[in-house]
């Protein structure tokens, strides 16, 4: 498993430099994870029926905090 281990820590690194922190902050990140957060939350509600609309809408909202910068 040492190869998978080595995958697992380069993509740590990569996640946690300052490049990739700043890139996920950006207006450009912003408008690109708003398209696609809010085109998953359609699918996942056309799936579900509306059943799980409250969750899905928590559950986009959470991860668009995270990307971005809004």
């Amino acid at each position: 498993m040492a190869g998978l281990d080595d995958i697992t820590n380069k993509a740590k690194e990569f996640l946690d430099s300052g490049a990739v922190k700043d890139a996920l902050s950006s207006e450009q990140a912003e408008g690109v994870s708003d398209k696609l957060l809010d085109g998953v939350a359609d699918a996942a509600k056309k799936v579900s029926g509306g059943k799980f609309d409250e969750q899905i809408e928590g559950a986009r909202d959470a991860a668009d905090k995270k990307v971005g910068n809004e």
